[in-house]
């Protein structure tokens, strides 16, 4: 049993939370924080509503290194989970080193003023976490996260080694929204429209944002226009998975989305530039972040289901020449909310980093430095995803995806 202390209080932090607080034997204590705590007790009201457990709120900046050490050191956690926005992640990691307590994240570090995530930045932290004697695990949310387990569980189950590799994300939900983002909007569209990149023949490849796509059938979703993008688990993977010949990220939009962003984009709308409005610099994207929907609003209108998985190709471990083989998670929005207040894209990130902290605290994940979920040991994690509400469908496929 252990005391945890969560940073952020979006719907990622809320379906955490209230996974933590159904975990009783696994975490002790849950104390919650962020830069608005009205937003941590309503979270706090839920799970004391649903599960009777209480958790604990603050208020603070994560970006302020010294309170972060202050309020660490004060509640005494075994391990702070960073739910907070990606720009926080070195301040976060910084304080925990101080205070000398493990780290967990779901999204590698963003700077601010540049629309570029890579894990360089938090691998720096490597020598620093060894020589404290503390873990820090990047990434354990679905993706990142549970594909890169995926990925992993494949190579040590079914493939000696992975020569292709697809990652698939389809939300296939309709929030019933003219246009709105089912994570940090900001976050979400600076991710959209930067340069796409995928791994091929030992070095990176770039398009255009949007410019490639597919059209793949989604098991209990249906067809679905996927776009070729960069997610920071493709430098992760590259590293750990040498290999790969080639490795994509696919994540499906909607035609309503696409011209809604194309329009935005058109207008500047986008943009991460200062601008000068009534004498004050305001951030375009930032703005529009603030006008949009909150994604922890849509959980109550939001239908369907979503399917994320990864198809990979390799050589067969029973040694019966080249296999392709695909394995993915399908989770229902209707069934998110009725467990947790919160749609499937917070569920489905939201639960791995529950089930992240719980490898750690159980010591089943464990070691000294910065590391990602591909250098763990897949199999108690995979478990967990089948008791706690992500169960994943393995199955072997004709052949490598013909896109």
């Amino acid at each position: 049993m252990s005391k945890v202390l969560v940073i952020g209080a979006g719907g990622v932090s809320s379906v955490c939370v209230h996974k933590m607080a159904m975990n009783k034997d696994i975490f002790s204590e849950i104390h919650l924080a962020s830069r608005t705590k009205s937003k941590c007790d309503a979270i706090a009201a839920s799970v004391k509503d649903r599960t009777g457990v209480d958790v604990a709120t603050y208020e603070i900046d994560a970006e302020e290194v010294p309170a972060m050490i202050n309020l660490i050191r004060k509640i005494g956690p075994s391990l702070v989970v960073n739910l907070a926005l990606p720009y926080q992640d070195l301040p976060i990691m910084d304080a925990c080193l101080e205070a000398g307590v493990d780290y967990l994240d779901t999204a590698n570090y963003e700077p601010k003023d540049e629309a570029k995530f890579e894990y360089h930045w938090q691998w720096a932290y490597h020598d620093r976490f060894k020589e404290k004697g503390l873990t820090a695990l990047l990434g354990s949310g679905f993706d990142p996260g549970v594909t890169s387990v995926f990925t992993m569980w494949l190579k040590k189950h079914k493939l000696k080694t992975i020569r292709q590799l697809d990652i698939l994300d389809c939300n296939g939900g309709d929030h019933g929204q003219a246009f709105a983002t089912n994570f940090n909007p900001e976050i979400n569209i600076r991710e959209v429209t930067a340069p796409a990149r995928h791994w091929e023949n030992g070095e990176w490849v770039e398009t255009p944002a949007m410019q490639v796509k597919t059209e793949f059938d989604f098991e209990e979703v249906g067809p679905k226009n996927a776009y070729m993008m960069y997610h920071e688990e493709l430098e992760s993977l590259a590293k750990f998975v040498p290999e790969l010949e080639r490795a994509r990220f696919w994540m499906t939009f909607g035609d309503e989305y696409i011209k809604h962003l194309t329009v935005l984009q058109a207008v500047g709308m986008t943009s991460i530039e200062p601008v000068k409005y009534q004498g004050r610099d305001i951030i375009p994207l930032q703005f529009l972040a603030a006008v949009l929907p909150k994604p922890e609003s849509l959980g109550e209108t939001t239908k369907g289901k979503t399917n994320i998985g990864v198809i990979a190709t390799g050589e067969a471990l029973d040694g019966s020449g080249e296999k392709t083989f695909y394995i993915n998670n399908i989770c229902s929005h209707e069934a998110a909310y009725e467990e947790t207040g919160n749609q499937a894209v917070s569920y489905t990130t939201g639960v791995p980093a529950m089930i992240g902290s719980a490898m750690m605290l159980q010591g089943k994940w464990d070691g000294e430095g910065v590391f990602n979920m591909e250098q763990f040991d897949p199999d108690p994690f995979m478990d967990m995803l089948n008791q706690h509400g992500l169960p994943w469908n393995v199955k072997e496929l004709d052949g490598p995806v013909g896109f």
